[in-house]
């Protein structure tokens, strides 16, 4: 991503959603190379406040706040962790709230941050600048443990034939390179008809573990509901079916109209009383075919949006 010219994937949906107006506060939460920033900030005389976990991305938005001066601040931190973040700057209450949840394409093009198994780089895969590497989980689980994280964050059938696999290898030479372990699962996972990389679940599963990705969403969730004002639009987009899951069940969930409790959220994702957001379309909206033709990392992108209601949190 970057700052001038990257086009976030769904914009104008996201624009459409938010509907930026003069004097109000936005939150882009996973500001990235600031995308959506940009566009907030050129649609109405408004206030942004991006947050980003990665010191690049800190850094694209120090350059980009020069372009609006006094509208735009960055800060580094996770947006999980948002209401604490705006607390500290004196933000208690905010208009509309912006999610792309996942790796951004400023650190998937950047083969030295080690998220893609198109190009060899060092197996790193953190968004940040702390906390244990994607070769510290494969060198270091124990072989169960691997498995149950290609299983449940990468919905990996093969999972276990791949967590031997890496079991069996580091048993001769550590595991530090994206390329390794890329071929190592191409070894044994087959490809699909689909023609989808073997070793893409894979890394996926690693990236959300590393990251700790699905537990940052729900916080984030839970922030926007505690942070948006009556009329404030909180706008999502996921990539696959976990994060999409999640978001829909917290939104079902928190409007009034949950379904039986997943077995994949939290207990205290269902609760009772007035609800706190309204849907205002239902059901997940996907980007135009030509959006897609345009940007097709944009294909399994979904967008879910709500408003939320004058009921406390």
């Amino acid at each position: 991503m970057t700052t001038a010219q990257h086009i976030p994937v769904m914009l104008n949906e996201v624009l459409e959603a938010l509907a930026p107006r003069s004097g109000a506060v936005y939150v882009d939460g996973t500001f990235g190379a600031g995308g959506y920033s940009r566009a907030f900030l050129e649609a109405a005389d408004c206030t942004v406040w991006g947050i980003d976990r990665d010191p690049l991305a800190v850094k694209n938005g120090a350059r980009m706040a020069a372009d609006f001066p006094s509208r735009l601040t960055v800060l580094k931190g996770r947006y999980g962790d948002m209401a604490d973040l705006l607390a500290d700057v004196g933000v208690a209450q905010i208009d509309g709230l912006a999610l792309d949840i996942g790796v951004s394409s400023m650190q998937i093009d950047d083969p030295s941050r080690g998220f893609s198994f198109r190009e060899d780089g060092p197996l790193d895969m953190r968004m940040g600048d702390n906390g244990q590497t994607a070769a510290d989980v494969v060198n270091e689980l124990a072989e169960r443990e691997l498995a149950e994280i290609i299983y449940n964050y990468g919905e990996e059938r093969a999972s276990r034939r791949v967590a031997r696999a890496i079991v069996e290898r580091r048993a001769r030479t550590m595991i530090t390179r994206t390329a390794q372990l890329a071929n190592l699962v191409r070894g044994v996972v087959a490809k699909s008809r689909d023609g989808i990389d073997p070793a893409t679940r894979t890394f996926q599963a690693l990236r959300i573990y590393v990251n700790d990705e699905l537990a940052e969403l729900d916080r984030g969730l839970e922030a926007a509901e505690a942070l948006l004002g009556p009329g404030g639009c909180l706008a999502v987009v996921s990539f696959h079916s976990l994060e999409d899951r999640r978001v829909k069940t917290f939104l079902q969930a928190r409007s009034g109209n949950a379904s039986r409790p997943s077995r994949h959220m939290p207990i205290d994702t269902v609760v009772a009383g007035a609800p706190t957001f309204q849907f205002i379309k239902r059901g997940a909206v996907k980007p135009t075919a030509a959006e897609t033709r345009a940007n097709p990392r944009a294909r399994s992108a979904r967008l879910r949006w709500a408003v939320r209601t004058e009921a406390a949190a």
